[in-house]
């Protein structure tokens, strides 16, 4: 009976004396059982079984034609751009021809718009329009000038920034406008308060952005230079300011709109001449001509828009290497 026994573990290919793949203790990785291989399994096999094997998916239209997909992306943002003004446009005349809203608080595009032809037609708008834009001109570069020459002074000369830094950033907090109050006792009734009110406005966002581009160029570069006896000025020349000028544009767009916000407040307080897109803005509010308003409105945006975009024009011919 034993060897029978024997014979038959033997015959199973199991060794006599050797564990069962199923038993407490065993090491031995457990056999397959019937119908039961792991499904997961498969494909590691197949790859095992073909090594040299590389999945990849089918090229798309960006891998075949990259050009054209970037000429479509192009298009469809600019197409986006355009659509969705539009149809807010569209819907605002359909809005006032189906009296869905009030047409004397909200005039309907088609007249907003041909009251501004009129106005341009006539030459009644253009001073208004140089009036702003020669302001926010000048205040700006005042600004710029000034904000980008603190800055760099306070992000590379520890002492500077410990004796302006906290003085300026008390200035900074105070809204703007509520400055023009003593500028006007300052400077008197004229055009010199609302460029100085520019000026300020524009210098402390310039500064700021200069300041922190200067402090977060890395040491090293400043190391590089030192080593290579780079003197104050060539450190300024070299180092600084080619490395800080990618963020301090950054800065100057952001000053340019915040240019027009406020000139466009201020005229609309205290105009010196009674001209500006301020004073025709305001002015038309009182006198409840709500179409000059939105032509006033659309004007400042598309003038906003330009600043900025000139801005952005200059800062690329300032830094091509960005």
């Amino acid at each position: 009976m034993t060897e029978n026994t024997a014979q038959h573990g033997t015959a199973a290919g199991t060794e006599p004396g050797a564990k069962s793949a199923d038993a407490p203790g065993s090491t031995a990785p457990p056999a397959p059982r019937s119908g039961g291989t792991d499904k997961a399994a498969r494909p590691a096999a197949s790859a095992a079984a073909k090594p040299g094997l590389l999945l990849v998916r089918a090229p798309g239209p960006a891998e075949l034609d990259p050009g054209k997909t970037r000429v479509r992306r192009r298009v469809l943002e600019v197409g986006l751009g355009i659509a969705v003004p539009l149809l807010l446009i569209l819907w605002w005349q359909l809005a006032v021809q189906q009296n869905w809203i009030d047409s004397r608080l909200y005039p309907a595009p088609q007249t907003i718009f041909q009251d501004g032809w009129d106005r341009l037609v006539d030459g009644k708008l253009w001073p208004d329009i140089w009036a702003t834009v020669r302001r926010a001109l000048l205040g700006f570069t005042l600004g710029a000038f000034a904000g980008y020459a603190v800055g760099l002074l306070t992000g590379s000369m520890p002492l500077v920034r410990a004796a302006l830094e906290p003085m300026l950033d008390a200035l900074y907090v105070v809204p703007k406008l509520a400055l023009l109050p003593v500028f006007l006792i300052i400077f008197g009734l004229g055009e010199t308060p609302h460029i100085v009110l520019i000026a300020v406005t524009v210098f402390f966002v310039v500064w700021i952005q200069t300041m922190a581009s200067v402090l977060t160029v890395p040491e090293g570069y400043r190391e590089a230079a030192t080593v290579f006896g780079a003197g104050r000025r060539q450190m300024y020349r070299h180092i600084l300011i080619p490395a800080s000028l990618p963020q301090v544009v950054v800065g100057l767009r952001l000053a340019s709109g915040m240019a027009v916000l406020v000139i466009v407040a201020s005229e609309g307080i205290a105009s010196p001449n009674r001209d500006g897109l301020g004073y025709l803005i305001f002015n038309a509010k009182e006198l409840f001509d709500n179409r000059a308003m939105y032509v006033g409105i659309i004007v400042v945006a598309i003038v906003g828009v330009a600043f900025s975009e000139l801005v952005r024009f200059i800062g690329r011919l300032l830094t091509p290497w960005a």
